[in-house]
């Protein structure tokens, strides 16, 4: 199996600085060249989108801004994958962008929902990380999170089920696999209805605080 596509020009676009701002480092941590911005209405100049292979909106992108971007974006770069940011966690959407730019195939991995468990078919000895991620605190502009790996052992082929831990809540949670460097994310439980509301329209004035304004060029 191949690897993410190493030096990967990735942009992180969000609101929360220190969410937007982690991600990134890990992102250069396993090799990207990744830059996050908060900036919504300067992407288009301050970057040069023509040769990004990944760009990641935060949920709190607006509707309507996101969609703009997405157009604007894909008119001069046909080849670069967006990706939806399942929630303001770090560690979760740089697993989002690996699963988005990874080679590697990975055939039966899926997530029940109802018995929580994931269910993974090995076709040859790899390494499997199973990880869940889930919200501690979702007070605006910064949310807090946390994380505990469940599985990251080397497995030889056969059918495997693994069960989430108890403590792993039913709301703002989610599970990532890598079988190798194939990386898979699934949502365990939906983020908070209070949390869903507070995304800005245009047709509503803005209901979260301000946040201080962040653009890397790294």
């Amino acid at each position: 199996m191949d690897g993410p596509t190493a030096g990967g020009r990735v942009l992180v676009i969000g609101r929360s600085p220190q969410v937007i701002l982690d991600a990134a480092d890990i992102l250069r941590s396993k090799g990207f060249q990744a830059d996050a911005t908060n900036q919504f209405d300067e992407v288009l100049t301050a970057y040069d989108t023509t040769g990004l292979d990944v760009v990641v909106f935060g949920g709190m992108v607006p509707a309507d801004t996101k969609q703009y971007l997405r157009d604007e974006i894909a008119k001069g770069n046909d080849q670069v994958t967006f990706v939806q940011g399942l929630a303001g966690i770090a560690g979760l959407i740089a697993a989002q962008v690996e699963g988005a730019t990874s080679t590697g195939r990975a055939d039966g991995v899926t997530y029940d929902a109802e018995n929580r468990t994931v269910q993974l078919t090995v076709r040859e000895p790899v390494r499997v990380v199973v990880e869940a991620w889930w919200g501690t605190s979702f007070t605006p502009p910064e949310p807090k999170s946390t994380s505990r790996r469940v599985v990251d052992a080397n497995f030889e082929a056969g059918e495997y089920t693994f069960e989430l831990p108890a403590e792993v809540p039913a709301v703002a949670s989610f599970v990532t696999v890598a079988v190798g460097p194939a990386v898979h994310a699934f949502t365990v439980g939906a983020m908070p209805d209070a949390v869903r509301r507070l995304v800005p329209t245009g047709a509503q004035p803005p209901a979260l605080p301000p946040v201080r304004a962040v653009a890397t060029h790294h």
